[in-house]
């Protein structure tokens, strides 16, 4: 029978220490016990921590995934988090939701910079229902690119914006819009040729989704961990990204306390175990690095604003397709971003001020304006004049017409990350080149990247993040 992580890390102890790092550090705010290095600095070679990082991010992750065992029966992540590095925070990007955030962590950049400002991107004549796919919309290096620069290999499962990406062993997270063909069918198609056909032959059985391979079903994350633990087993990648989706799912359905979402965390825990047990079957268990991170927190929503609705009211919207609106907000979960159709038009802009400023002071307070200075500060889409984060409790929607106010439920994210701590996500950290029982209080997901490029050895410049060095074991 296997050994569980925490009797595996007793062996990690005779690891060899990792070589002192030829790098100038500098104290951060908000930084962990230990130096910081500017990620805007390449990262020189260095003697390599790990020669296999596997970077798993948990959709919706909440650091009590990991601390609160009562709560959340999650043995394999919580012992990771007992026996390596956790943090008690993580401050996501702007918005708070998926795609921008999974770019982050692959690059070390914002928005800001690496220009996937959204899940989907705005579309001036109005919403296709496509997503931020292809990884030609990134604008940055990614750790993908700088590993195949240097002849080291990489996998993906299901890591957003990976479509066309200098990635090895890829199943991309892509799918139909087309209601009348199979979901699913993009994914196989520009998968690595063969590799899905290898999966579900030897690892998943066939991938369906109304039985198996749907956001409702909890067995859909058991299958992403069988797939990616078969690449890591069989391919033994430098890098290997996977991204699960059940706690994000269930905790929009039914909000932070969901009846479905501590199973949702146990499922997840058991990919990370079908991980964890392929690197021991390959014989890698101990030169691994384990980083279980996410990308944002939730927030549980009792009423949604529609800021649209006051556009349309001042003339200044009636359709997304219309020839005639002049600005209109993208919304994003928690958060509303003002486009203009003509960038130059700013009595558009101050339009839409005075139309928000006109409603009720009870509506008012369901969110607070972000201005072009602060966006620069926290790095986002650079064409708004400024955007909108709702309060805790609210969500924004996209309506243009009927209530400015409606009643909500569930969950949702995309506020403002350093707002409200519901909103923070969470990191672990453990194996190879790890510390040992170190707590961060607080780090930021541009700072994931220069960590992964360090354990792995291979220059990469990180232009916003920073090296935690403290997490490193000397």
């Amino acid at each position: 029978m296997p050994s569980s992580p925490e009797s595996r890390v007793i062996s990690m102890k005779n690891l060899r220490s990792v070589a002192s790092f030829a790098l100038r550090y500098m104290a951060v705010v908000g930084a962990v016990v230990g130096a910081a290095t500017p990620g805007a600095t390449a990262l020189r070679a260095q003697p390599a921590p790990s020669d296999h990082v596997v970077l798993i991010s948990i959709d919706g992750l909440r650091p009590e995934f990991y601390r609160d065992a009562a709560a959340f029966g999650a043995p394999t992540i919580q012992q990771m988090a007992r026996n390596g590095t956790h943090a008690l925070g993580v401050r996501g990007v702007f918005p708070s939701v998926t795609y921008p955030s999974h770019t982050t962590l692959l690059t070390g950049a914002t928005p800001l910079r690496h220009g996937i400002y959204y899940n989907s991107p705005f579309e001036p004549q109005g919403a296709t229902g496509r997503w931020y796919w292809e990884a030609d919309s990134i604008k940055v290096p990614t750790l993908f690119s700088a590993l195949r620069k240097v002849g080291k290999k990489t996998a993906a499962v299901m890591w957003p914006v990976t479509v066309g990406a200098p990635v090895d062993f890829l199943v991309p997270e892509v799918w139909s819009l087309d209601s009348t063909a199979e979901r699913i069918l993009p994914m196989r198609q520009l998968a690595t040729p063969g590799l899905v056909e290898e999966l579900e032959r030897e690892a998943t059985g066939r991938l369906d989704v109304r039985r198996n391979f749907h956001g409702d079903w909890l067995t859909r994350d058991d299958r992403l961990g069988a797939m990616a633990a078969h690449i890591l087993e069989t391919r033994r990648p430098a890098l290997t990204a996977l991204h699960l989706i059940g706690t994000d799912h269930f905790q929009h359905e039914a909000g932070r306390s969901g009846d479905r979402v501590a199973r949702a965390v146990s499922a997840i825990d058991r990919a990370v175990g079908q991980l964890v047990d392929a690197a021991e079957r390959a014989g890698i268990l101990d030169r691994t690095t384990f980083i279980i991170t996410g990308d944002h927190g939730f927030v549980n929503t009792q009423l949604q604003v529609n800021p649209n609705v006051r556009l349309a009211g001042a003339g200044l919207l009636d359709s997304a397709r219309s020839p005639t609106w002049r600005t209109v907000f993208h919304v994003e979960g928690g958060a509303a971003f003002l486009h203009l159709r003509d960038s130059r038009d700013t009595a558009a802009v101050t339009a839409a001020r005075r139309a928000l400023a006109a409603a009720p002071a009870a509506e008012r307070r369901l969110y607070r304006v972000v201005e072009r200075a602060e966006l620069d500060r926290i790095g986002a889409d650079p064409r708004v004049p400024f955007a909108l984060t709702a309060s805790n409790g609210v969500r924004m929607g996209g309506a243009r017409s009927g209530a400015a106010v409606r009643a909500s439920s569930g969950g949702t994210h995309g506020h403002f990350p350093t707002d409200m701590p519901e909103i923070l996500t969470g990191f672990v950290a453990w194996g190879a080149g790890v510390r040992e029982g170190m707590v961060v209080p607080i780090m930021d997901l541009t700072d994931v990247a220069p960590l992964i490029a360090t354990l792995l050895g291979v220059p990469f410049p990180a232009l916003d993040g920073v090296l935690q060095s403290g997490m490193l074991r000397r």
